[in-house]
């Protein structure tokens, strides 16, 4: 039986599903979900609901051929523009500073920022990667008129 190539591009989203769940973790472990549920944990959950509802989706469309890399440059940019807000911001309440202090342990805290400078580096890869797909399949079908 022969085993289809896998598409770098979809190899690239699943790092990414990977990172964000071990920096959803890493949200955990600091605190950012608390038990009983109150409305920072009800949006914590939302927003993790929320990634993977559209990751999950995309591949599936994605592997069935629904929907294309102009998908993933979106959904990438948004990942992007997220993250940004949530921890490079001047507005933001969880900079790098914070996740690395959060941990009693020098070497826990520089894990935990590392996992987050891997997922923005997963993400603008994949939406990279994305984009020149995209651009190539333009290029490909244009009809040579403005």
């Amino acid at each position: 039986m022969l085993r289809a190539t896998p598409d770098p591009l979809l190899t690239m989203i699943r790092t990414v599903a990977v990172l964000n769940g071990l920096h959803a973790i890493d949200h955990v472990l600091r605190g950012d979900f608390h038990w009983p549920l109150d409305s920072q944990s009800v949006g914590f959950l939302v927003v993790i609901g929320t990634i993977y509802t559209i990751i999950g989706v995309g591949l599936t469309l994605s592997r069935r051929g629904v929907i294309g890399p102009r998908f993933w440059v979106v959904i990438g940019t948004g990942g992007l523009v997220l993250g940004w807000l949530s921890h490079f911001s001047p507005f933001t309440d969880q900079p790098v500073s914070v996740i690395f202090h959060a941990y009693h342990s020098p070497a826990a805290g520089i894990l935990a920022v590392g996992c987050l400078a891997l997922l923005i580096a997963a993400v603008l890869a994949a939406t990279l990667q994305a984009l020149a797909l995209w651009s190539r399949q333009a290029t490909n079908s244009s009809t040579g008129f403005l």
